[in-house]
């Protein structure tokens, strides 16, 4: 054996989800994304009778043991939850309308054996419409000058880091820039890397395109300004 060869770290992918009924696809694209590397998969439902978990298919010999847990509602809330059961030395916060990159494992180990102590994608929407490609390359263009990716960006941290900072502040609205605030603080090295994730366009199409385009950098700006998340979340909804 070669002592000189460094052992991969093991990851830990962190899925919050609410009634997501291709939840079996999304799985099933994950896993052969890993490169069947080793990894450890968390799916914290929000529901507290499990309905997207109970959808999970026992099938799929292949698949890694895949933990399956409920928590109450909520993406900080449940991220929170599947961090607190995590064994990987890295989290990897994934929503479930998100698709990695290729090779998104090596990418992850990669960054953090460069002493990086977490990071996040670029990002794509995955349309065609004229307006949500336009916003893709916005919202790509606002995380590389802030240094502040949203959770759709698939956002990796150190254990450690995240145990440290205290995870996500548990509210109902901007917990992933609240997240990168505190990261920020702590002066721990964050890298954004130039592969893109692919997240749908659904919330996008469900909720109007140019509401949804209008909303999101108020919401944001009025958070920044000392508007507290309870009140945002209102005109989210």
């Amino acid at each position: 054996m070669d002592v000189n060869k460094k052992k991969p770290i093991p990851i830990t992918v962190i899925i919050p989800v609410l009634n997501e009924t291709g939840i079996n696809g999304f799985l099933c694209d994950l896993v052969e994304q890993t490169g069947h590397q080793e990894i450890e998969i968390i799916v914290v439902d929000g529901d507290p009778e499990g309905s997207t978990i109970n959808r999970i298919s026992r099938d799929h010999t292949t698949w890694p043991i895949i933990k399956k847990i409920t928590s109450p509602k909520g993406r900080a809330l449940q991220q929170n939850a599947g961090a607190a059961v995590a064994h990987g030395d890295i989290l990897l916060f994934l929503h479930a309308d998100t698709r990695l990159p290729p090779y998104f494992h090596g990418l992850i180990i990669d960054t953090v054996e460069k002493g990086f102590s977490g990071g996040a994608f670029d990002l794509h929407i995955d349309s065609s419409h004229p307006l949500i490609k336009l916003i893709s390359k916005i919202a790509s263009l606002r995380s590389r000058i802030t240094r502040i990716p949203y959770g759709d960006q698939a956002i990796f941290l150190k254990r450690e880091l995240f145990h440290d900072i205290h995870g996500f502040d548990e509210i109902p609205l901007m917990e992933d820039i609240a997240l990168m605030q505190k990261i920020k603080k702590s002066g721990a090295p964050f890298k954004i890397l130039p592969q893109k994730v692919s997240t749908s366009a659904r919330r996008w199409r469900d909720q109007g395109i140019l509401w949804t385009m209008v909303r999101n950098p108020i919401l944001a700006m009025l958070y920044y300004l000392g508007v507290p998340p309870r009140i945002l979340v209102k005109f989210y909804k």
